[in-house]
Formats: C-alpha cells, sequence, structure tokens
C-alpha cells in the first residue's frame, strides 16, 4: 500500500462538507501514524441529551462519524448526561433552565436508539460523561477552573453579548466548555467533531489536552444544516425539522418542500454519493439535462431509505407522487406549527388555531361541505381529534399547509 495515497484518501473523505479542521497537517500526521502502526484513531463527538429526539441537523456530526467508522477509526459516540444538567451555554442569550437528571437519562435513551440508524452498534463505542466526571471532587473542580481566565471565557461572543447588555451569566456557565474539555482528556481523544458554533468549546479541550501533556486533538467543525426555511438552523424549537423519527410520508415530504438552492447543500452534507457525481448532478441541472424536482426526489428516498428501509422509502415516493399528481400539494409548502398541552386536538380547533377558519362553527361548516382534507383524505366527522405529529392540511381551494401539532 502506498502510504501518502492512503493517507490523502481517508484526508480527503474526512474533508468533505467540513468548515474548517485546526490543522490539516497535523490530522494528516496522525493518519500517518494511524496507518504505519495499525492503531486507529480515536475519534469522539458529544450530544448533549437536552431534547428527546435527533433531527437531520445533529446527522451532519453523525455522518461524519460514520465516514470515520468505514475508514476503520474509532468512534466514541458521547452522551453528556453530566453536562446536560448544565446546558450548553453556547449561542444562547440567557441561562438555559436545567434539567433533572430523570429528564437527561430519558432523553439519553432515545439518542441510544436513534443513532444505531446511521452508525455501526457493533462498531461504536456509546459513553456517558458522567462516568468520569460524577467523580469530579470539589478540589478537582477548583484545579479545572483555574486553567480558564474570565477574559478568556469572556472571548466567547455569547458571553460577552451577554456581558455587554447586563444579562445574568451563572458562574456554573464558565464550567461547561471546561468539562466538554475535560471530555477530551478523559477520552485521550486524537480527532474531535462539532458544529462551528462549538469552536471554542472545541479548542478548550486542546487546551486541557497540552496542559496534561496528551497530543491534542485535530479540531473537526462541520457546517450548522440549514433548516426547511434555508434560513435559520435546523430546530424543533422553530418547526423547520425533519426528525430522524419522523414517519416515511413526512420524512419525504418535508424534504420535498425545500428550495432547489438548499436541495444541493443537503446533499453535499447528507448523502452518501461522492462529491464528483453531486458536481455533475449541479450541471445537469443547469444545463436542462436533469429536472430539479428529479433531483430532489432522489434525495428525498435516499434520507427516507436510510432511516426507514427500502420499501417505506418507495411507498412514501409514490405517496407524494400520487399527491402532488392530483395537484393536491405544491412542491413548496407553508409549514405551521401548533402546540398543545394535551394528548389530541380537536379537528375545529385547530383549523381555527392555524387561522384556516375564524371559528369552530365556520370549521364544521366546511368539514360538512367536504372542504377539508388532512393529507389529501377528505374529512367528514367534524368530531375527529388528532394525535400530535405532522399532517398535510387543506381547505377549500386555495388554504394549505403541513401542520406540525406538538
Amino acid at each position: 500500500m502506498d502510504l501518502e495515497k492512503e493517507v490523502q484518501r481517508q484526508f480527503e473523505v474526512i474533508k468533505r462538507g467540513t468548515a474548517e479542521i485546526i490543522d490539516e497537517e497535523e490530522l494528516k500526521e496522525k493518519l500517518r501514524d494511524s496507518i504505519k502502526n495499525n492503531k486507529p484513531l480515536k475519534v469522539k463527538a458529544g450530544f448533549d441529551p437536552t431534547a428527546p429526539d435527533l433531527h437531520l441537523g445533529h446527522t451532519v456530526l453523525i455522518q461524519k462519524l460514520k465516514q470515520f467508522q468505514d475508514l476503520g477509526h474509532e468512534v466514541y459516540f458521547l452522551i453528556g448526561d453530566f453536562t446536560g444538567m448544565i446546558g450548553d451555554p453556547t449561542g444562547k442569550s440567557e441561562t438555559r433552565k436545567a434539567l433533572s437528571k430523570e429528564e437527561v437519562e430519558k432523553n439519553a435513551q432515545t439518542y441510544k436508539e436513534q443513532i444505531f440508524k446511521i452508525l455501526d452498534k457493533d462498531k461504536t463505542k456509546v459513553v456517558y460523561n458522567s462516568q468520569w466526571c460524577s467523580k469530579l471532587n470539589a478540589v478537582d473542580m477548583i484545579k479545572l477552573a483555574s486553567t480558564m481566565t474570565v477574559a478568556r471565557m469572556l472571548e466567547r461572543d455569547d458571553f460577552s453579548k451577554r456581558f455587554n447588555s447586563n444579562k445574568p451569566i451563572s458562574i456554573h456557565e464558565f464550567l461547561y466548555p471546561l468539562l466538554q474539555g475535560y471530555d477530551s482528556v478523559a477520552l485521550e481523544a486524537d480527532v474531535e467533531l462539532g458544529g462551528t458554533d462549538q469552536k471554542f468549546n472545541l479548542l478548550v479541550g486542546r487546551h486541557l489536552q497540552k496542559l496534561q501533556g496528551q497530543r491534542p486533538q485535530t479540531v473537526i467543525m462541520m457546517p450548522i444544516l440549514e433548516g426547511l426555511d434555508g434560513v435559520q438552523k435546523m430546530s424543533k424549537s422553530l418547526g423547520n425539522y425533519v426528525g430522524i423519527t419522523d414517519q416515511p410520508n413526512d420524512m419525504y415530504g418535508k424534504i420535498m418542500s425545500i428550495s432547489d438552492d438548499l436541495m444541493w447543500r443537503y446533499y453535499e452534507l447528507l448523502s452518501d454519493r461522492d462529491l464528483e457525481e453531486i458536481n455533475q448532478m449541479k450541471e445537469d441541472a443547469k444545463s436542462g439535462r436533469l429536472h430539479p424536482k428529479k433531483a430532489k426526489e432522489m434525495l428525498a428516498f435516499e434520507i427516507t431509505r436510510r432511516f426507514h428501509g427500502q420499501k417505506k422509502a418507495e411507498e412514501a415516493a409514490a405517496f407524494f407522487e400520487e399527491l402532488f399528481k392530483k395537484k393536491e400539494i405544491p412542491e413548496e409548502i407553508e409549514k405551521i406549527e401548533f402546540d398543545t398541552e394535551e394528548q389530541e386536538v380537536w379537528i375545529c380547533h385547530l383549523l381555527k388555531g392555524i387561522g384556516f377558519v375564524k371559528s369552530s362553527s365556520e370549521a364544521r361548516r366546511m368539514i360538512k361541505s367536504n372542504a377539508v382534507s388532512i393529507d389529501s383524505k377528505k374529512i367528514t366527522d367534524e368530531n375527529l381529534k388528532l394525535q400530535k405529529g405532522d399532517y398535510v392540511i387543506k381547505v377549500g381551494k386555495k388554504k394549505i399547509a403541513r401542520v406540525s401539532v406538538k
């Protein structure tokens, strides 16, 4: 085997879709040592279980972990059950509400069930940072805190903004990046993955490893995936997300709703296709040899198949095409979130709540006149109650939206 060719091959696979690597030559040297000594790199990515479901934005990192796994390296999926009770202050304009141990444990369990839709279960080491963080005593925490100055902490954009606008910053929030960095020390990580918004925390890991006499980890930052609106980052709270536990029809339909420009971004960050193939598809779309709708169908099918299998993906594609042929839903569709504290919501209450009718009595009249459909099926029961989930709701000929009942 030509060592340098293999180093370059692995490096190009790893670099695909990344926003920044600190630093590239250092990574190549680690790959070189790994191949020569037949010793896989320890690759880490941490996820705080602050919500029960993962979405496609999270999978940008998980896909990169899978690439490392396929290259023969050792992947550590770190669940921040200890740090999750603090809450990452990154990008937050105020102190996060602390989660209970029970909430964190419940969410962590769902993460374990979801990640193996992408990662190889037999080759993935799932670790919890409570294994080492909970053993730190008061003296250990003081020593850890002494490794960073307040001035350095305030270099973080989110902290400096809050400080300058006289918004409170709790002392425990300063501990978060230190504990994340300590995770890298505990695991002796060679590489850590994170989003571009995690740069400060990732570099703290390098800093702490140097202080401990370890070889500092290479930091690989992935772009933040835009949500379905193509503007803000994908987020469940913003309602612009595709959850990896979404039903096949919903997953396929949501991906079909993105803009043509955003589609290529999703291809680069989420697809398993080679970059050469994706670039050729872009050229074909530009020249008219490939219709953008066809390219989007291929993307929707690939992602739906990844999480639900071939058969469900085929059924979802057929379902969408049937709706599209009937012109019951456009390619791009408005998205509305409807929050409810109840387990079910009355259809008339829902129609009023999303602004499709002015009153419950009007909703009843529209249902009686066969003017209301859900997922292309006419609704005749004015007492219908819907469970939480995603629905394509149409009232009359013009009012249509993908409604997420939460």
